[in-house]
């Protein structure tokens, strides 16, 4: 029988001498307590040694999926005439037995054997020491963990993380010294400021131009444009800016120089990123871009930490402080974070950017997996969820617009106008008004009339009961003989606009309403 063992170094083949103390298990591995008693039970036949890591990792890494690699055939090919072979996992033996034709056995009898070789392997192995065993170990299991892991090192996003947080400190720093070139050369030349916009443009120009002087015998052509060209030399004619020494005029060149090189290493490093972000996360480069997938990355902390998150999560990343704010003050929680600064969300309308950016946040989620997951390298996931969302968006912008034109689907409801009634309620602001004759002015009465007029602003009731309460006549009784003061003179009745005759006929029709009132009682 030969034994079939795996070592960092090759494979060893070894032949069991006594294959009767194989039967009795429990004492095999006293057997392999010395080397001179190990090597009593087994003697090598043959060994294989892998040339380099990438062999030995091919071939650890087909041990472990149960099959054969082609160093491992042909080296059985050459070892074994027809002898039973021991293997470790009966997986493997069935697969040589199909291939090459040789018995296999698995039993724990071969198990135990196993067991005994590996702890006095130095020894069996000659020329294999200790120290240079070690150092193979660790190399052949880094290796291993990091195919099992699919581990590559161009799939280090901690690449991503470093340039996009340089890339945002350059642009800081650029727009610090751009301002500051603006503002020094704005004291020799201020109308500059206005005729160059931008701000790499504008400190070409003023290291081409120096003085202000020099403008009208300059050739600005490889820089600007033929009519700002123009512009700019017309105002330099009649410019109010002050005179500057030629060494104000030196270090204001030095620090244009310096805005210059600034401006081409933040370009270099802008196509750094592009293609690292293209190996890493291609899928979610073409839905949100580069700068805000790498800024996703850099927020996360990895792109395997960012997978493990939920659409929820990834929707308001970056937007946390409003978030625990809105949390505490009981207000409404933001929509967005850095996805807003996405091309979908930014072309969605202001009503649409918060469902735009929770369909963009599931399916930036689902394509954050597929790249830190899958094994595919295109980006194929992310243009078909890119082209879904882009339907999506034309969709709900198709809405929008069937609702405010009145489509059949949103088409508006037409009210008549009504002052009195409120936008979208069924019911009126306030009541109907009704006629109140108790708040006319009553000038010129009788203790009659009075009483009249008390008796009119309360409803009218039913006829008393008999048995109605004593306490209640008399009230009523001094209700009604409760007077006001009226006017005691007839010019004072008439300055008022009261008639006397006028007067005279409404007492009689009172005091006959007055007893008619009195008989019904």
């Amino acid at each position: 029988m030969l034994l079939l063992f795996e070592t960092p170094a090759g494979f060893a083949l070894f032949k069991v001498l006594d294959e009767g103390k194989l039967s009795k298990v429990e004492d095999l591995g006293k057997e392999f307590s010395s080397p001179d008693s190990a090597r009593k039970v087994v003697k090598l036949k043959a060994f294989s040694k892998f040339e380099n890591t990438s062999e030995a990792l091919e071939a650890a890494t087909k041990i472990i999926e149960s099959s054969t690699s082609k160093g491992l055939r042909k080296f059985l090919r050459a070892n074994c005439d027809g002898e039973m072979l021991a293997v470790a996992d009966s997986k493997l033996g069935n697969a040589i037995k199909d291939k090459l034709k040789i018995e296999c056995v698995h039993n724990n009898a071969v198990m135990e054997l196993m067991r005994g070789v590996r702890s006095q392997l130095t020894e069996l192995i000659a020329g294999l020491a200790t120290q240079d065993l070690a150092p193979m170990s660790l190399g052949l299991s880094h290796s291993l963990s990091r195919y099992k892991l699919k581990f590559s090192p161009d799939k280090v996003d901690t690449m991503i993380i470093q340039a996009i947080g340089l890339l945002d400190d350059l642009d800081k720093e650029l727009n610090t010294y751009a301002m500051r070139v603006r503002e020094w050369y704005g004291w020799h030349f201020p109308e500059l400021a206005k005729i160059v916009q931008d701000n790499i443009l504008y400190a070409k120009s003023v290291k081409l131009m120096s003085s202000r002087d020099n403008a009208a015998k300059l050739d600005f052509s490889e820089i600007l444009p033929e009519e700002v060209e123009a512009e700019l030399k017309e105002a330099a004619v009649i410019s109010m800016g002050s005179d500057v020494s030629d060494v104000d005029l030196m270090n204001i060149k030095e620090l244009c120089d310096q805005v210059l090189s600034l401006a081409e290493y933040r370009a270099q490093l802008y196509d750094y990123l592009k293609n690292r972000m293209n190996t890493i996360a291609p899928n979610l480069t073409a839905l949100v871009g580069e700068l805000v997938g790498a800024r996703l990355i850099a927020h996360g902390g990895s792109l395997l930490n960012l997978a493990k998150q939920p659409g929820s999560t990834v929707q308001i990343l970056g937007a946390e402080k409003a978030l625990f704010r809105a949390l505490k003050t009981k207000h409404a929680t933001p929509k967005y974070g850095l996805l807003y600064h996405a091309s979908l969300v930014g072309q969605a309308p202001p009503k649409m950017k918060g469902k735009m950016s929770r369909s963009l946040a599931a399916k930036a989620a689902l394509t954050i997996r597929y790249d830190a997951l899958g094994d595919a390298q295109d980006d194929s996931m992310g243009l078909e969820n890119r082209l879904k969302l882009e339907a999506r968006l034309r969709n709900l912008e198709g809405k929008e617009l069937g609702r405010s034109a009145g489509s059949a689907k949103g088409k508006p409801k037409i009210e008549a106008y009504d002052k009195d009634r409120k936008k979208g309620a069924g019911g009126l602001i306030t009541p109907a008004k009704t006629y109140n004759p108790s708040a006319d002015a009553v000038l010129g009465q009788t203790p009659n009339s009075t009483a009249r007029n008390v008796e009119e602003e309360e409803p009218a009731k039913e006829a008393p009961v008999p048995g109605e309460d004593k306490k209640e006549k008399k009230k009523k009784k001094k209700r009604s003989e409760e007077v006001t003061a009226v006017p005691s003179d007839r010019n004072e009745a008439a300055e008022q606009g009261w008639g006397r005759g006028s007067q005279e006929r409404k007492e009689e029709k009172e005091e006959t309403y007055s007893r008619e009132r009195w008989c019904s009682k």
